[in-house]
């Protein structure tokens, strides 16, 4: 069994599901529990921040949840009509489920016993994903509602017990020889489950006897130590200082509030702000390089106890990674760095900089300019945007928004951000805060994306393979953001609009792809050390990070001895070889909309194909047969070049209006 973990909201950091290190990997992942119907937005995509809008601050805060418009809220209703449906779910899974599933224990030695487990799995997690999700959403309609609260904190335990109860299934079945599942993957009985039969299979190699998994299993929650250590130091001990801002005014510092300094147009504000953030962190890069370095010893320990040659194997055997797509990925940029060269090239022009430094590279390059999208008016826009996916496709996002599947604005002690949701047996849902901006615009573009992959997977596949795999859970969502951001551009009523969504198409690029690698090569640098049998430490990690921010923004940036410190900040490091999805989701997203826009043949039909495959397939596989091949370099070239293109494009209009020489 797995867990439902909750959507993270904006702009908070990812924490996807970690790989449980001791003991079984995501059951889900091999044995498919639940689909992955929450889908986490990543901030570095669009650098989003989202505010109140006007009309809230003249209100002096938030509305009240009863002000809003019923058209304007998700409908739970047609989830659970009310609490005691939801508590009749619960008390089934209680007291009829989790029995039924432990009498399996013991007894899986023939394909009838072994076909009936898991039709029962499936049932089961069904039910239990309804009642987690369902908890979780009507808790974010009110944090401050403690009878909501409780009631998600008992669906969390209520899926503790469910895994604790299957917990044997993995190993059971992985004692018995490979010809007897490969037996159950010809049955015609078990047509649903071959894809989840062959990834067991191929993980049969790296499992150990059953006291040697129990051993490993045990010793989980000392392998999260790292994690957790990063988390108490970063944000429980460690203390940002007091600073003066543009104005002369006292702020203090936090992580919160960093990148939107960093935004300020007053350079030595932007400074200020920088050195007191990376400066907390130098006084603790002793204990953060210690940790650090335990997290990367930890994944190696456990990547040789399962006989993996390194721990990125073992990381990308989940989802049947090849090494080469994570090294042809990096090559691939390192390949390209000649563009992003341009751009600081480009930053230090409009700024008028002698050199560029970190603390300067979040300062928008189109100042001052702001565009209002009232929602109804995001409806439209997407309408528009959205029309080269096809007819069908547009007719989903019009039921979407006409069906109550959104809950559009901020109300009072309503969760913040923004994600989608839902269960199998559910439409999808998207929270949202939606402010009237045009990041909320492309926000909703995003989160649209998701719901659709979910929609369409969910009405074409069987619950064990409705999974959308964490490599591809993205390529939707930036295949939106993406249309309506051309869309937007090709369509800007001034050169001051069309430099406003460039700037926004570059970044998103450039923290997508870029700055996500290179953490990718970083993180590759350091375990490959660690296993040379090398030691890290402050210093070491230091100079690797300067060496790549140095290598990567090109001979007019200057990577400062505090900037050199911006792998202690990064809680992506303690997700086992994680970023690098990122980077593939947007490259391939792109080449998807490439040939949607070429009008190559059957382009639509590939995409939406996809968007229905879940996970039937390794997500190598299924991106292979929309005719993106990830295995090869050509869809980051080809990504990088149209940024490359877009550099051009913004410093080409910034000469015109006479920004720059």
């Amino acid at each position: 069994m797995s867990s439902y973990p909750k959507p993270i909201s904006f702009p908070v950091a990812d924490r996807h599901r970690r790989t449980n290190k001791g003991g079984e990997r995501d059951i889900r992942t091999i044995m498919k529990t639940i689909s992955i119907h929450f889908i986490v937005v990543f901030s570095v995509l669009i650098m989003v921040f989202l505010t109140l809008n006007s009309q809230v601050l003249a209100e002096g805060g938030p509305r009240e949840r009863s002000q809003i418009q019923d058209t304007d809220k998700w409908n739970l209703a047609e989830i659970y009509p009310n609490q005691e449906a939801w508590e009749k779910d619960f008390t089934k899974v209680q007291n009829e489920y989790i029995p039924k599933i432990v009498s399996f224990k013991g007894k899986l030695t023939n394909a009838e016993t072994v076909l009936a487990c898991f039709q029962l799995d499936d049932e089961v997690s069904q039910v239990m994903e309804k009642l987690y999700v369902y908890a979780y959403m009507k808790a974010d309609e009110n944090q401050a509602d403690n009878a909501a609260s409780e009631v998600s904190s008992r669906s969390e335990t209520l899926n503790s017990q469910l895994m604790t109860a299957g917990s044997y299934l993995r190993p059971e079945l992985l004692e018995q020889p490979e010809s007897v599942i490969q037996g159950y993957m010809k049955d015609p009985a078990f047509a649903d489950y071959w894809h989840s039969l062959d990834i067991l299979l191929k993980l049969k190699p790296h499992t150990l006897s059953r006291p040697e998994e129990e051993l490993l299993a045990m010793s989980s929650d000392m392998a999260s130590s790292p994690s957790v250590i990063f988390n108490k130091v970063t944000e429980a001990d460690m203390t940002f200082p007091t600073i003066k801002n543009e104005k002369g005014e006292d702020v203090q510092l936090s992580e919160g509030v960093f990148y939107r300094f960093l935004q300020s147009k007053d350079r030595d504000f932007r400074k200020r702000a920088y050195d007191g953030v990376l400066g907390s962190y130098d006084q603790s890069k002793n204990t953060l390089a210690a940790t650090l370095s335990s997290e990367v010893k930890t994944n190696w320990f456990f990547a040789q106890a399962r006989k993996y040659p390194s721990s990125l194997e073992a990381a990308l055997s989940g989802e049947n990674i090849s090494r080469d797509v994570y090294n042809n990925l990096i090559k691939a940029v390192n390949a390209n760095l000649n563009y992003l060269h341009q751009y600081v090239d480009l930053r230090k022009k409009v700024l008028s900089l002698n050199r560029v430094h970190a603390y300067d590279l979040l300062v928008p390059l189109v100042a001052d300019y702001t565009l209002t999208v009232p929602y109804q008016r995001a409806r439209e826009m997407l309408y528009s945007g959205l029309k080269p996916l096809g007819q069908a496709y547009l007719d989903m996002v019009k039921t979407g928004f006409n069906s109550r599947w959104i809950d559009v604005y901020e109300t009072k002690n309503k969760a913040t951000g923004g994600y989608s949701w839902g269960s199998y047996d559910t439409h999808p849902y998207i929270l949202m805060n939606y402010d009237d901006t045009a990041d909320s615009l492309l926000t909703l573009a995003h989160e649209m994306g998701h719901a659709l992959n979910s929609y369409y997977t969910n009405a074409t596949q069987k619950y064990v393979n409705s999974q959308t795999p964490i490599f591809t859970a993205e390529v939707a969502s930036t295949m939106n953001e993406n249309l309506m951001l051309d869309y937007l551009i090709k369509n800007a009523q001034s050169d001051d609009e069309k430099l406003y969504f460039l700037d926004k198409l570059v970044e998103s690029i450039r923290g997508t792809v870029y700055t996500q690698v290179m953490y990718s090569e970083f993180e590759q640098t350091i375990y490959d050390r660690v296993e040379k049998g090398e030691a890290l430490s402050a210093d070491s990690l230091s100079e690797i990070w300067k060496n790549l921010l140095q290598k990567y923004y090109g001979p007019n940036f200057t990577a400062d001895d505090l900037a050199s410190r911006g792998w202690a900040r990064i809680p992506h490091f303690y997700m086992d070889f994680y970023v690098y999805k990122y980077a593939t989701s947007l490259s391939a997203s792109r080449e998807l909309l490439n040939n949607i826009l070429a009008q190559k043949p059957d382009a639509i039909e590939k995409y939406l194909d996809f968007l229905k495959a879940g996970s039937s397939d390794y997500p190598i596989e299924v991106l292979k047969a929309t005719g993106v091949d990830m295995t090869s370099p050509q869809a980051v070239d080809n990504l990088l070049s149209k940024f490359g293109q877009l550099v051009k494009e913004m410093e080409d209009t910034m000469k015109k209006k006479g920004m720059i020489q």
